[in-house]
């Protein structure tokens, strides 16, 4: 299978993807929301999800409910809350072990201006050797300073600078933090870039509002995990995403959505 057919598994025509992240276990250990997976992924495919970012075991034992999402494969691996957060992050999978799942993509992790930036653009630049040898897509996590990072940290600025380091290193898709004038990041990077969710948020309007701006900025979609798998209604938060990316709705017409499933 060819790097594009892959990528297209993700995105749609459109040239958008709303990709759920249900990739939190591997730091959390049971995360709310995720109690049940098989439960919770009928529910974003049932609101319109595109693709999934998740990880080994998950893609393994749910292959089957899987079956109708793109697959991103989580391959490096961080401490858990447990554990000192400043330890390198070393390459958990490999691609092979990503082909043996059926992913479309596997997932890194970047953190310029951190402790572990060296390690973890190491990290990046070999899983873009060896994935795009088989012709496997490659997304890069770009977050400047690391996941604990503060605002001074997330800059527009910085945000521009580590996307487009990802794509530097050869990553075929940027996730990264949302930022204010966030068209000066998506027209520094020759690749589609997609905004992170984050913590979980409790206004709804907020994370949408950000979702319309970050599209209207040029954004090629979200990766979102607990603003979705935590919400009150999944099925019904991920149709309103959806309607956002590929619909053309507007923040009111999404709420609507919301509003209407309860």
């Amino acid at each position: 299978m060819t790097l594009e057919r892959r990528l297209s598994r993700i995105f749609r025509q459109d040239g958008r993807a709303l990709i759920v992240a249900i990739d939190h276990g591997l730091i959390d250990g049971p995360t709310k929301g995720l109690e049940q997976p098989a439960e919770t992924i009928r529910k974003i495919i049932a609101g319109g999800a595109d693709a999934v970012l998740t990880s080994y075991g998950l893609a393994r034992r749910f292959a089957r409910e899987l079956g109708p999402l793109g697959l991103i494969l989580r391959a490096d691996g961080a401490a858990t809350k447990l554990g000192d957060k400043e330890q390198p992050t070393p390459l958990f999978f490999n691609v092979e072990e990503a082909l043996r799942l059926g992913a479309d993509a596997i997932a890194v992790s970047g953190y310029p201006g951190s402790q572990r930036e060296i390690s973890s653009l190491e990290n990046i630049a070999r899983a873009v050797q060896k994935a795009h040898a088989w012709g496997v897509a490659v997304l890069a996590e770009m977050v400047p300073g690391g996941f604990d990072s503060g605002p001074e940290f997330r800059t527009t600025e910085n945000i521009a600078l580590a996307a487009r380091l990802g794509a530097e290193l050869g990553a075929d898709f940027i996730k990264t933090p949302y930022a204010e004038n966030f068209s000066q990041v998506t027209q520094s990077v020759f690749v589609p870039v997609v905004i992170l969710g984050g913590a979980k948020r409790g206004k709804e309007q907020e994370m949408l509002s950000e979702i319309k701006q970050a599209v209207d900025c040029g954004a090629a979609g979200v990766a979102i995990g607990r603003n979705i798998f935590q919400a009150e209604d999944p099925r019904a938060m991920t149709a309103a995403i959806a309607a956002i990316l590929h619909t053309g709705a507007s923040v009111e017409e999404a709420l609507h959505i919301l509003q209407g499933a309860k």
